[in-house]
């Protein structure tokens, strides 16, 4: 077999492209959650501390 055959047949080839699909669309997705955890960061903090406030502030009635 000479050497553009094999190149042609190599470059028709196509069964690792899902692979790389899927680890591109993997590795996107982390990253938007990593970019959005970072951006959230110091508000989920005080977001916490108001739940919390508010939930101690409730009662919770026994009786019916």
């Amino acid at each position: 077999m000479t050497v553009f055959k094999r190149s042609k047949r190599f470059l028709a080839s196509d069964e690792g492209a899902v692979t790389v699909d899927w680890v591109v669309l993997t590795a996107s997705v982390v990253s938007l959650v990593l970019v959005a955890m970072a951006g959230l960061k110091g508000q989920m903090t005080s977001i916490g501390q108001k739940t919390e406030s508010w939930l101690s502030s409730q009662s919770i009635n026994t009786t019916f």
